[in-house]
């Protein structure tokens, strides 16, 4: 990206960063459970407000980082607090803050203990989310980048599943295996460059063979946090063992660290070394596309459905990352961006099926929407939306992925298109099943529709699939001119010494 631009006269991102810390630190002084749900509840709505003059005051028109704030931390090692958000993270800042609310409303009645604890976590992973997409400087980076390793992980291990330990120990140890590759690749960049600001990698000369081995450690970190294919088996286990929030914050936000990662690092900074292997990140990610459709199509749990769509889908992220064109990319953080909403609405719907039946089997919850006709309507629309339905968000993110792929390669796109058509598949037969299925299951007579907060839980996502769906111009305003910088810094021929 172009240097910052000037500082921001408030500090909006440090008041979006920590003001999660400072709600947690007001939720240890407040007793009962139903208070301590109200307050996460009122200042995570809270934070969702007050990020949206990010949006409001954003200007389009540049690819300068915009609301910079930049002071000393440690200034013996050249390591500064300095942050900021262009076209790109701005999108992904907004997606987090406004997916929180709906994680506390998902949890109203799912956790049952240690709600306080609960809370806190949540709160503090908003901390870490906002941070990775907003740090210039790459060891606050990698701060945030580790601090939400160990909320994430005790989500999952303590308020998960039966196997809710296994999960969260190889959640835990495959992150942490990336993020030293991740941290090496950092320290020989700031040996190369003198500092640790990522605006000034961006725009340093490496040699050929320096860029080779940074890329490499770059992609293993961030192939693994996606994660692509091979790199994703720890993901199926966290999904299936997380509880909804849990899942919910996996797929609409920690996901796309890495492909954020990609586009943050590997494209500015080794664009030798992205041309290079592009060829070989491109075919994975139609393996990946393939695979995950597949597999999911082969699940008869719920969520492992959804969380080997989610395989399947950043598969359609990464292609269209590694197209490095303007369509592709456009078109991969749309892809991002949507995966977000509709992955999270669908994890949030299967929390609901579970929360009532308390099974996840697609058997058991077959011919539900007789009984739950609301529920069933939501569903239909989040199962179009994934399979990329024309008129839903996901639609157009695929569809400039698969632009984007056609101009770069025609064959890459024959083979990657089945993965739609698979996509089409899997979630038509869930929503068949589920929705209009003929079952003998007598717990479904005495299951009541969706209450007034599931309905207000579901509904922001259901208006971004139709707002994204039919009117994604102001999404596509917003990042374009970042992409076109990307272009041009990924498509620069790298110094050679």
């Amino acid at each position: 990206m172009t240097p910052a631009d000037s500082s921001a006269a408030f500090p909006f991102l440090s008041v979006l960063i920590f003001s999660p810390l400072v709600a947690a630190a007001g939720l240890a002084l407040i007793p009962g459970e139903r208070l301590q749900r109200w307050w996460t509840l009122a200042c995570t709505t809270v934070i969702a407000v007050l990020s949206l003059p990010l949006f409001w005051r954003f200007n389009p028109d540049t690819a300068a980082f915009q609301f910079v704030e930049h002071k000393p931390w440690i200034p013996g090692l050249k390591i500064e607090y300095s942050l900021g958000v262009d076209g790109i993270s701005l999108l992904l800042v907004l997606l987090t803050t406004l997916i929180m609310p709906l994680c506390v409303l998902a949890s109203w009645h799912y956790i049952t203990t240690r709600v306080r604890e609960f809370m806190i976590c949540l709160l503090v992973m908003e901390t870490a989310m906002v941070g990775v997409f907003c740090a210039l400087d790459a060891i606050l980076f990698f701060v945030f980048w580790e601090a939400m390793l160990i909320p994430m992980a005790l989500l999952i291990g303590v308020w998960g599943g039966p196997r809710k330990v296994y999960a969260a120990i190889k959640f835990f140890i495959y992150t942490m295996a990336g993020s030293v590759f991740l941290l090496v690749a950092l320290i020989a960049l700031r040996l190369q460059t003198g500092s640790f600001s990522i605006p000034g990698m961006m725009g340093h000369p490496y040699t050929a063979v320096f860029q080779l081995w940074v890329f490499a450690a770059f992609f293993i970190s961030f192939a693994i946090k996606v994660p692509m294919f091979p790199f994703h088996t720890w993901l199926p286990a966290a999904h299936v063992e997380a509880p909804t929030a849990g899942s919910v914050l996996l797929a609409s936000v920690l996901l796309k660290m890495g492909t954020y990662g990609f586009l943050r690092f590997c494209l500015p900074i080794t664009p030798y070394a992205t041309e290079v292997f592009a060829p070989y990140v491109l075919w994975l990610s139609v393996v990946a596309i393939l695979y995950g459709g597949f597999t999911a199509l082969a699940q008869s749990d719920l969520k492992k459905l959804v969380a080997y769509s989610s395989v399947g889908h950043m598969g359609f992220a990464t292609l269209g990352i590694f197209v490095l064109n303007a369509n592709g990319i456009d078109g991969a953080i749309l892809v991002m961006i949507n995966h977000g909403v509709t992955t999270g609405a669908l994890f949030i719907a299967v929390g609901l099926v579970y929360e009532r039946l308390h099974t996840r089997e697609l058997g058991a919850a077959a011919g539900l929407g007789k009984f739950m006709p609301i529920f069933a309507g939501f569903l239909g629309v989040f199962c179009l939306s994934s399979l990329a339905f024309p008129g839903t968000n996901s639609f157009i993110g695929e569809f400039l992925v698969l632009a984007g792929g056609f101009a770069h390669s025609k064959l890459l796109v024959v083979c990657a298109v089945p993965g739609v058509v698979l996509a089409a598949a899997y979630m038509l037969r869930m929503l068949q099943r589920v929705a209009w299925g003929g079952t003998a299951n007598p717990a479904h007579a005495g299951i009541k529709d969706l209450e007034f907060r599931e309905v207000i839980t579901l509904t922001p996502l259901l208006v971004f699939v139709f707002w994204i769906g039919l009117h994604p111009q102001p999404f596509v305003r917003i990042m374009h001119a970042s992409v076109l910088h990307l272009v041009e810094q990924a498509g620069r021929v790298a110094a050679m010494q």
